[in-house]
């Protein structure tokens, strides 16, 4: 770091010292940690406590921008609690099973007060002290009721803040924002716009209506204690996807990232077109180091999973107007705790579940590969010279099936690993428990896939009862690395040779199209 720069740090530490003997910054000075990376630290979890910005020190010990002068992006919001808070998770819930994902899922329920704004890391409590001035001198005024009303349209359906009310709440964002840049030296834009509580955006058309009667459903008059709360984010990353890490992994190669459930993943798509199907490459939230991963360890997340809460002030409690038994029950959810949400395997086979009744497609993603695991080089891990398979791994399959080509045809045709056979049954059993009837099979001719459905009949008892039947039209590789030709796949002849009960009579989509295609021209003496 540059000579101004530390002297402008330790300008800033002697003037914190100065002012409080309790700061947070002494413990992490007194551990040996340089200013400007303790206060990174302490702004990066929101000056909650020394211990936890110590923590996110030594996780943050290879990050090779530990040293940047990055500050953080802060934000104000003015949030729901209670009652109509639980309502408005609801329809967060019931919109995204009925109608998808849209853009309004990505951030908890809010009314943005100021734009994003950038502060610098030594002057995060000013931002404190902003905030509390602008609720102290706002207190009084406060609306003790907001008064909501609904707005739809085909791209954005949300509640709409009107007349005095409206104009209180900006009153306060104006003045955090005045303090903001008195105290922090900050550029804040106030919202002046019309203010809103989102409730869904961007979704498809022809989900309106069915949106519109999920919203009818919160009623405004619901008991809410309004809080403004005080966000930041590490603005590097803001038009990067963010993905949660499910599964323990332990690199293989010196360009992978370690994954520790719970930690978030930052990736950005422009980056991801040379890499090998099945990973991308991202940066660890946890300890802001870089390299590849496999995508099945990690499930999608919402934008603002990643963001940090510093500071709240919390306002009048609205009455609850709602009257009777509905009354009741938000009373009684309110004070009960969330459950935890259910993985994508669980939540899927309730729906399964619930679709029992009627004839559906079920689309099952093959089991862990062996290349997801143990990296490009898996094969050569696993070959003797003279071109024979052994196991030097238990996640390594106890055996490969017969190739007329030899063992090297499977490098871009991998089988599962020992996990994703596991993996397969356990998703047999589930189905097998669930009480759905499978009446018949198609796969994609991968070795991985037509590995899934056997183990899934299996689990089934149908192994000897329906023939898989596999189709070409259903393998995707188009992921492939370029340069690469088309990975050639096993025959029906050696799938069957390999104990694979597959269907040889079964003629694929793409021989009737291409039958059809040929016809058609001969008939028109295109010939």
């Amino acid at each position: 770091m540059a000579a101004g720069e530390t002297q402008i740090y330790a300008k800033v530490s002697n003037k914190l010292k100065g002012r409080s003997t309790t700061s947070l910054l002494d413990p992490l000075l007194s551990m040996g940690f340089p200013a400007h990376t303790a206060l990174k630290a302490l702004a990066a979890t929101g000056r909650k406590t020394a211990a936890e910005a110590s923590d996110w020190l030594h996780c943050h010990c290879n990050d090779p921008s530990l040293d940047d002068p990055i500050p953080q992006e802060y934000a104000l919001f003015l949030c729901p609690t209670g009652p109509l808070l639980d309502k408005l998770q609801e329809f967060w819930r019931e919109s995204r099973r009925q109608c998808a994902k849209n853009r309004a899922h990505e951030v908890f329920p809010h009314i943005t007060l100021c734009d994003f704004f950038t502060c610098e890391d030594q002057k995060v409590e000013c931002l404190y002290e902003a905030l509390k001035r602008a609720g102290d001198r706002t207190l009084g005024a406060f609306p003790s009721a907001v008064p909501l009303v609904l707005h739809s349209s085909v791209s954005y359906l949300g509640f709409f803040v009107n007349d005095s009310p409206a104009d209180i709440i900006q009153e306060f964002a104006v003045m955090f924002a005045t303090e903001a840049s008195i105290l922090a030296d900050c550029t804040v834009k106030p919202c002046t716009k019309q203010l809103h509580l989102t409730l869904a955006h961007k979704f498809y058309p022809h989900h309106q209506r069915t949106l519109e009667q999920l919203a009818r459903a919160v009623h405004p008059g619901h008991g809410c204690q309004w809080t403004a709360a005080l966000y930041s984010r590490d603005m590097r990353f803001v038009h990067y996807q963010t993905l949660k890490v499910r599964f323990q992994y332990k690199p293989q190669n010196m360009d992978e990232l370690t994954l520790s459930p719970g930690d978030y993943i930052f990736v950005d798509p422009t980056q991801q077109e040379e890499i090998s199907e099945g990973w991308v490459i991202g940066i660890s939230q946890q300890t802001g180091c870089r390299g590849f991963l496999p995508e099945n360890y990690t499930e999608r997340a919402s934008e603002c999973d990643t963001w940090v809460k510093h500071r709240t002030y919390t306002f009048s409690v609205a009455p609850d107007l709602s009257s009777g038994k509905d009354g009741e029950a938000s009373s009684r959810r309110n004070g009960d705790p969330q459950p935890p949400p259910m993985s994508r395997s669980i939540s899927s086979l309730q729906s399964l579940q619930a679709t029992i009744m009627r004839k559906s497609v079920l689309v099952v993603r093959h089991g862990e590969r062996v290349d997801q695991i143990f990296g490009k080089s898996w094969l050569q891990q696993c070959s003797t010279s003279d071109g024979k398979y052994y196991r030097p791994d238990l996640n390594f399959p106890r055996s490969l099936p017969r190739r007329s080509r030899g063992i090297k045809d499977f490098e871009n045709d991998p089988p599962l690993s020992s996990c994703g056979i596991f993996q397969s049954r356990m998703a047999g059993e589930a189905l097998l428990g669930s009480g759905i009837r499978i009446i018949s099979v198609f796969t994609s001719p991968a070795l991985r896939c037509v590995q899934t459905a056997k183990h899934i009949l299996e689990e089934l008892k149908l192994e000897k009862k329906i023939k898989i039947r596999v189709e070409p039209g259903i393998f995707e590789w188009t992921k492939w690395e370029t340069g690469k030709t088309t990975p050639t796949l096993m025959t029906l002849e050696e799938l069957r040779e390999a104990d694979f009960n597959v269907s040889m009579d079964y003629r694929s989509l793409l021989w009737v199209c291409a039958s059809a295609k040929k016809t058609k021209r001969k008939e028109s003496g295109s010939w």
